[in-house]
């Protein structure tokens, strides 16, 4: 999907950022890692480019102001066809929204929005530039999924805001004791993975985005090449051999080879 197309169903994650301090060396990573090439993006809030993969647009990076010191993370954002209505139904639910609603030239109207327990997420209005569908292609993002501490709690608060219908998974092990699928329309479109105890202490909850790759195990060695750590794995899944990665700058995120794309995308891929 490109820009002006179809617009997502409202709670659809359409796209994905990331704020970094270096964006020349942060656009040298990601290029190597995933074969992106870049084109310059809107310059309202600071320097900007657009990653694509082929012919299509599959993320966006910026620039923090010199002297900001916020987490460098992937943020995904979820549809909405109003934002402040959104925004203020985020309040009302027990979440906060740090930025906006602002409009963000043409290109839609956003904001960035925390959760109950904290979990930063963006929200997308669209104008001209609609975002990027998931349909397991190499290069792109797949899936995001929520880990956090306890599941089904701030599932309610999803729900609310989003209107997502929920499925609790049956665990086939420890790790998966406490995973809901999120389902816009009866399709899966995330999942929340409940931690407990486990969870990080150093980065508390946040969501992750998982992009796919060819061969996870070559990708993460071109991580460490490229100066990124592997956090874990890679390892074997239901839905294919993963790995959870961080940039040299400390983003998370998880790179997925996909057994089945059409199935995972619409499944999850836990």
């Amino acid at each position: 999907m490109t820009e002006g197309a179809a617009r997502f169903t409202p709670g659809t994650p359409c796209w994905v950022s990331l704020m970094v301090h270096d964006l020349a060396a942060s656009e040298k990573f990601y290029s190597e890692l995933f074969g992106w090439e870049f084109e310059e993006g809107p310059a309202t809030y600071g320097p900007s480019v657009w990653a694509r993969f082929g012919d299509r647009q599959v993320a966006g990076l910026g620039e923090m102001p010199e002297g900001r010191e916020l987490p460098v993370t992937w943020l995904p954002y979820l549809a909405t066809d109003d934002a402040d209505a959104t925004c203020a139904l985020v309040r009302d639910c027990g979440g906060t929204v740090g930025v906006g609603p602002l409009d963000s030239g043409q290109d839609g109207r956003m904001a960035i929005a925390a959760d109950p327990s904290g979990a930063t997420f963006g929200i997308w209005q669209a104008g001209e530039h609609a975002g990027a569908p998931a349909d397991g292609s190499v290069g792109t993002p797949v899936w995001n999924e929520l880990v956090t501490r306890e599941g089904a709690g701030v599932s309610a608060f999803y729900s609310r805001v989003f209107a997502y219908s929920t499925e609790a998974l049956t665990p086939p092990g420890p790790a998966d004791r406490d995973y809901l699928t999120l389902s816009v329309a009866d399709r899966a479109i995330g999942g929340i993975r409940g931690l407990g105890r486990s969870l990080p202490a150093d980065r508390g909850p946040h969501w992750t985005t998982y992009f796919a790759v060819a061969d996870a195990d070559a990708t993460a060695d071109a991580v460490r090449e490229l100066g990124g750590h592997v956090v874990r794995g890679p390892l074997d899944s239901p839905y294919g051999r993963l790995a959870q990665i961080t940039d040299p700058e400390g983003a998370h995120f998880a790179v997925i080879t996909l057994r089945d794309p059409e199935d995972a995308v619409t499944r999850g891929v836990r």
